[in-house]
């Protein structure tokens, strides 16, 4: 397990994490502004496709563009949050979709999610890393 940590989080990851983020953002875009998403991208509950979406975006833009939590609060749930936004408006001008306040809640949840899940997982590829690499960790 410790292996599979360093393998997937170490920093020179982080081109490969940066790919997916945007591929993330480019597949969530489409499938917000067509007016008829395809049904297999669908969890049969509108505000769980949201979140599931949102804590990919915020899991994996962690891994992508910041490594340190404090910087999460401050720039990286909040962007996440306002393309959340631009989505529920882009949708209130997208034929058969509308925009909704419960949507933008639903990202949100997501983000946080997300989040936590990351926190969750660097805290122990930084264990890991350090009887990987045999060095001392630096929290």
């Amino acid at each position: 397990m410790s292996r599979l940590l360093f393998l997937f989080f170490a920093p020179a990851r982080r081109p490969l994490w940066r790919a997916l983020l945007l591929a993330l953002l480019a597949t969530i875009t489409w499938l917000a502004l067509s007016p008829k998403p395809p049904p297999t991208a669908d969890t049969g509950w509108d505000k769980a496709n949201h979140a599931l979406a949102f804590a990919a975006l915020a899991f994996s833009a962690v891994w992508a563009l910041w490594p340190r939590p404090r910087q999460w609060l401050l720039w990286l749930a909040p962007a996440l949050l306002a393309y959340g936004g631009f989505i529920e408006i882009a949708q209130s001008f997208t034929p058969q979709r509308q925009g909704d306040w419960a949507d933008l809640l639903a990202d949100a949840v997501g983000i946080a999610l997300g989040l936590l899940a990351a926190w969750a997982v660097g805290g122990l590829a930084r264990r890991q890393t350090t009887d990987i690499l045999g060095m001392p960790s630096s929290h």
